[in-house]
């Protein structure tokens, strides 16, 4: 599966390209430009294309294969697969029209340093967090860190020992560790690796330390226990073995209770302007990009599992999808979405069925 970055060029004076993302006849995106590439510092205005003329003419200018699509708070980031010229976003901006009669819609085409020439009010990507947090705190937490403004509820907790609860789902998590308690678990580095994978495969997690990088190194402080080359050996395979697990050395107990504090609310502001309807643009772009062979397997299997197989399926359906993956693995994956609250599931050993939910 290709998907290409397509430039054109038109016969309008206003709009003299256009520029159209497409994987495999499909359009992802396709908008009209004043450029076909902005100068340096520079951006560029362009008009969504909501219906294309099959009869207008079109002179081809280039096709270069997109190597990445993701998104940075309103823009879509995109990542053309070529040594210069590379790299570009489409920022999507909707403004109040002067009489107040609802909003109009405005994208910008630009580069790195056009990025970084802009100045703006503030460098911030996201909106402040929704109103009325609810975080789960761990049944098993004895001690339990603080969230002032937050709706707090206790709850036995399939990972992690903090969850942001969004709709009563997880949308993220924290792992917490003290000092002596990551050390104490180093005793069993396997079963370490276990379950730093499960926290890793939640949408948003990271294991946040009350302690400092550098005590970890300390003869004095690990008075015996382990040689501090071997602990610094064991840190270093756990951030290599999961790179998707942020490890935060806070410092200390109250500044790891800021930092979950701060990141639940982070967590929240992109949780929400992930059903941001004004940017269909660029959650469309993105869904359907992820669905081809540029995601991981794990994210084909999981983007299947919740969008390809109807209200009802059995394992084995899934697994239908990928010949030669093993059973395991999408035993694994929808045991994850489950524990996220995204998948539903009913009866037992053979007779077990999936149900995403709505």
């Amino acid at each position: 599966m290709s998907t290409d970055w397509i430039l054109e060029q038109t016969r309008s004076p206003r709009f003299p390209v256009r520029i159209r993302i497409e994987q495999d006849g499909e359009i992802l995106l396709a908008v009209r430009a004043q450029s076909a590439w902005p100068g340096p510092g520079q951006q560029i205005f362009c008009v969504r294309e909501d219906d294309h003329d099959p009869d207008e003419e079109l002179r081809p200018v280039e096709q270069v294969r997109v190597a990445h699509l993701s998104r940075v708070g309103r823009k879509l980031a995109v990542v053309l697969d070529r040594p210069q010229r590379k790299r570009c976003e489409f920022l999507v901006v909707h403004k109040p029209r002067a009489g107040g009669d609802g909003n109009y819609e405005q994208i910008f085409f630009r580069t790195e340093s056009g990025i970084r020439a802009h100045r703006s009010r503030t460098r911030l990507e996201l909106r402040d967090a929704p109103q009325g947090l609810t975080i789960a705190i761990d049944a098993g937490e004895k001690y339990p860190w603080r969230f002032p403004g937050a709706t707090t509820v206790r709850r036995k907790l399939a990972v992690g020992d903090y969850a942001l609860l969004r709709d009563d789902r997880v949308a993220a998590v924290v792992e917490r560790k003290s000092f002596d308690n990551l050390l104490g678990d180093m005793n069993a580095i396997q079963a370490m690796h276990h379950h730093w994978a499960d926290l890793a495969r939640m949408e948003q997690s990271a294991v946040v330390i009350e302690a400092q990088y550098g005590d970890f190194l300390n003869p004095g402080r690990l008075a015996g226990r382990w040689p501090e080359q071997y602990v610094a050996r064991i840190l270093a395979e756990l951030a290599a073995m999961h790179p998707r697990l942020p490890m935060i050395y806070a410092g200390n107990r109250k500044h790891a209770n800021l930092w979950t504090e701060r990141y639940f609310a982070a967590a929240a502001s992109v949780a929400a302007g992930a059903d941001d309807p004004q940017l269909d643009l660029i959650t469309t772009a993105l869904a359907t990009f992820n669905s081809g062979e540029q995601a991981s397997l794990d994210d084909r299997i999981r983007h299947a599992a919740l969008h390809s197989l109807g209200e009802r399926f059995a394992t084995a359906e899934l697994a239908d999808h990928f010949a030669g993956v093993e059973v395991t693995r999408f035993r694994r994956i929808l045991l994850g979405l489950e524990r996220e609250g995204r998948l539903t599931r009913s009866g037992t050993g053979r007779g077990v069925r999936w149900t995403p939910r709505s």
